[in-house]
């Protein structure tokens, strides 16, 4: 593939994942979520470790891995269960915020790096987003130039900068928005009831989703 052609190519696949990053999904929510009730730098944490669960699940296409969870049920029953149990839970505990809450403004997570660590799991435990990648991935590699896992890790590594620059600008916007609306008097708690809600309803989709 000459030059010109793989920059083309290369633009076309930043434009399909922008496109695909920006559309409403439950990767999207959990940063908008995040964001507005725990702030902007909560968001920019949480996206950053959805970031590095795509890179996780980006390694596993190019190995093979997604593959094999595509063609066992069991593995792909395990992990959606399991992805789903996770996002059952926060919302829980975002439920015993609100019921703990003796000011009008929720409670704000201070560790960055659980925040980071809970969007790893929550991006990690879908199975959707490994198959989405074992599908999408290839449609932009070209087999003649050889070594398709590098090639697909490196798309990964593009998919993921690209996510990680637009997750990071709706956790700005969002968090800012955020900020302003913790300030009337007891939202504190319905925000909390709404985030319990997002997860909730992400938690069930994803268990009763198929491959």
């Amino acid at each position: 593939m000459r030059k010109l052609d793989r920059t083309i190519a290369i633009n076309l696949f930043i434009a399909a994942s922008a496109a695909l990053t920006i559309l409403p999904g439950p990767d999207i929510l959990f940063v908008l979520t995040q964001s507005i009730s725990q702030g902007k730098m909560a968001g920019v944490s949480t996206a950053t470790g959805l970031c590095t669960g795509i890179l996780v699940h980006t390694s596993a296409a190019a190995l093979g891995i997604s593959a094999l969870i595509y063609k066992s049920a069991l593995a792909f029953e395990i992990v959606k269960y399991a992805g789903a149990a996770y996002l059952l839970y926060l919302a829980w505990q975002a439920l015993r915020e609100s019921g703990e809450l003796v000011s009008s403004t929720p409670v704000r997570e201070t560790d960055n790096f659980a925040l980071y660590r809970r969007g790893i799991f929550m991006n990690v435990l879908n199975p959707k987003v490994a198959l989405f990648f074992l599908a999408f991935l290839p449609q932009f590699i070209n087999v003649e130039s050889g070594n398709v896992p590098l090639q697909m890790i490196f798309l990964g590594v593009v998919f993921l900068i690209q996510a990680w620059l637009i997750f990071s600008a709706i956790s700005v916007f969002a968090g800012t928005i955020g900020d302003k609306i913790v300030q009337k008097p007891g939202i504190g708690r319905y925000i909390n009831w709404g985030k319990a809600g997002i997860f909730t309803i992400i938690g069930v989709k994803l268990a009763l989703s198929h491959k």
